[in-house]
């Protein structure tokens, strides 16, 4: 783990700019001029909105870029284990010396005036972009669309993955208002691909684009994406093309795939590299199996044929893909057991509904140096009242412990928070 200047520089911007989420542009573009607008000086940009798959979307977007021999930029939020994750630079996370340096320099320009840090923390990613040669920069959107601080661009491209609920405090509690809020990337002329959605909400998107102006290509009418025999069918407008599955698990990553294909056909990338970027693509905390590293070895030493995965999926849409997924994984002779920690902003009845079905015994676990995680208490009083087995816990390593099937199968989910924790204790 890094702890030296960009360290100490993130927690004096957390300290002066709290973690508050105050949706607007006004402070953004103050800055951003301040700096000589460097938004403007970056590679062709690849804009992503959505619900769910916006980070497993660019990062299989990401890989097929790179298997045709293109340089990417890449912003990501929120980072699972160390802040340097968030900002990719050519294939490479940014330096220490590197972020420290574009943090102190956005501070200085910022000169002390009200902003938040993610606004911060972008326009630093902006200068770094701005700096360093590559051929595309892949853009993922923090939070909404509209009032991000990302959406300070105009891009090559735009993506929009799957809408669902979430963070209706600050998006709106209806589909179609979050729907609004995400559709706020879309610019004229600018293309965009769109992935699978609700019926209104793509007759909404499309309604959108048409009064703005920007051309889309729709899954379901452009494009189809299944998997078919143990592969990927992806089929438009030009013919066939039949491909590797996603290295990424789950049903919801060929969905996610198509959107990534797409978007690639528009960048001209060739057949090759997107079968190459589809069987490479790495993307930590989505379905991932852990394999080794203490935690794991600790667990297996007393339950040598356990299975531990890790999932960051926070919201109804990511738990009904796990339970979508589980029954295709456990085999007869193996028990369900799912460590949850969830934020009290997040849809946790819901959540916990999603996964009723799978019979799993849940543990409740807290999330460390989250004070808006729910206590494990009352996540486990709400899971029995979703008709689970349920039990609360004070660590993850005690959530473990209790588990002594010999053949478990162990899935720790819910927050990114929490699938960051389990990553750094892990290492």
């Amino acid at each position: 783990m890094k702890q030296a200047n960009s360290d100490r520089l993130l927690e004096q911007l957390l300290a002066l700019h709290p973690r508050l989420i105050d949706l607007s542009l006004d402070r953004m573009w103050r800055l951003l001029s301040a700096l000589n607008h460097p938004q403007d000086k970056c590679p062709p940009i690849i804009h992503i909105a959505g619900t769910n798959g916006k980070g497993s979307t660019a990062s299989l977007l990401r890989a097929m870029l790179e298997a045709d021999g293109k340089p990417v930029h890449a912003y990501y939020s929120p980072h699972l284990v160390d802040f340097h994750e968030r900002i990719v630079l050519a294939g490479t996370q940014i330096s220490e010396a590197h972020l420290a340096d574009v943090l102190a320099r956005v501070e200085a320009a910022n000169g002390g005036a009200p902003i938040t840090f993610f606004e911060v923390t972008t326009a630093a990613a902006f200068l770094a972009f701005s700096e360093h040669k590559a051929d595309y920069l892949i853009l993922e959107v923090g939070l909404g669309g509209r009032l991000d601080a990302t959406n300070v661009v105009t891009p090559k491209l735009c993506a929009i993955t799957p809408i669902s609920l979430d963070h209706q405090d600050f998006l709106g509690d209806t589909i179609l208002s979050i729907a609004e809020e995400k559709a706020g990337i879309l610019k004229p002329g600018v293309p965009a691909v769109v992935a699978p959605q609700t019926p209104d909400v793509r007759a909404f998107l499309e309604g959108v684009a048409a009064r703005k102006g920007a051309p889309l290509t729709l899954a379901g009418q452009d494009f189809t994406t299944h998997e078919e025999a143990g592969r990927l069918v992806f089929q438009h407008d030009k013919g066939l093309q039949d491909l590797p599955l996603p290295a990424l698990a789950g049903a919801h990553q060929v969905v996610n795939a198509g959107t990534a294909l797409a978007c690639a056909q528009a960048l001209g990338v060739s057949p090759q590299a997107m079968a190459i970027g589809l069987e490479t693509v790495r993307w930590p905390a989505r379905l991932q199996k852990l394999s080794k590293g203490p935690m794991v070895e600790r667990v297996k030493t007393r339950l040598p044929n356990a299975q531990i995965w890790l999932d960051g999926g926070h919201n109804p849409a990511a738990a009904k893909a796990l339970a979508d997924w589980l029954p295709s994984q456990i085999a007869p002779q193996q028990s369900l057991h799912i460590i949850i920690g969830l934020l009290s902003s997040k849809s946790h009845t819901d959540y916990l509904a999603a996964l009723a079905a799978t019979g799993a015994h849940i543990h409740c676990v807290p999330i460390a140096d989250t004070p808006a995680a729910l206590a494990p208490h009352v996540l486990a009083a709400e899971a029995k009242a979703q008709g689970l087995d349920a039990s609360p816990h004070d660590t993850i390593e005690n959530a473990l412990q209790a588990i002594t099937a010999p053949n478990a199968f162990i899935l720790i989910a819910g927050s990114l928070y929490l699938a960051g924790q389990v990553l750094g204790e892990n290492n």
